[in-house]
């Protein structure tokens, strides 16, 4: 399981390194060393704009993902939804592998729609990583904080 938050940089190419700690996590636990990487879904800002990031997901967790939506499991969504969701998250997923040193592109097009120029951060969540610029993921922290379920039974019963 992906876990913890990793500085890196974005070179003038567009390459980034994978942390080392991510990289051995896709083998051991997801059983290849191939991902996707795409858009995060949009955060919503409470000044009505938004923040983007992008999210990487191990290569057969994707493949499941554009499964089930294929199959009909976004069954609960409007067709503008689904549309919505096909053009902000699967269209734009680009398939990679970081080379030997752990260095990977990030496409243009993610790294415009994510504004990541040089700073960035490597989010583990659990089965999978969000990548952020640090500006963006300021934000979302702030953002957080107000959506965080500070009174809730859930909580209590996962000890958190």
């Amino acid at each position: 399981m992906f876990r913890g938050i990793f500085d890196a940089i974005i070179d003038t190419k567009g390459r980034t390194s994978l942390p080392a700690r991510l990289r051995e996590e896709l083998v051991e636990s997801f059983g290849d060393e191939r991902f996707f990487i795409t858009n995060t879904k949009p955060v919503w800002l409470p000044d009505g704009t938004h923040a983007s990031g992008l999210t990487l997901h191990p290569y057969n967790n994707w493949l499941e993902i554009e499964q089930q939506i294929a199959s009909g499991a976004a069954e609960g969504l409007t067709s503008a939804e689904l549309d919505a969701v096909q053009r902000w998250i699967l269209a734009p997923a680009v398939e990679c592998t970081a080379d030997k040193l752990g260095r990977f592109l990030v496409p243009p097009h993610l790294r415009k729609t994510a504004e990541l120029e040089r700073d960035v951060l490597f989010i583990g969540l659990s089965t999978k990583t969000e990548i952020w610029s640090q500006a963006q993921w300021s934000k979302v922290r702030l953002q957080d904080v107000q959506n965080f379920p500070v009174n809730s039974s859930t909580l209590t019963k996962l000890r958190l």
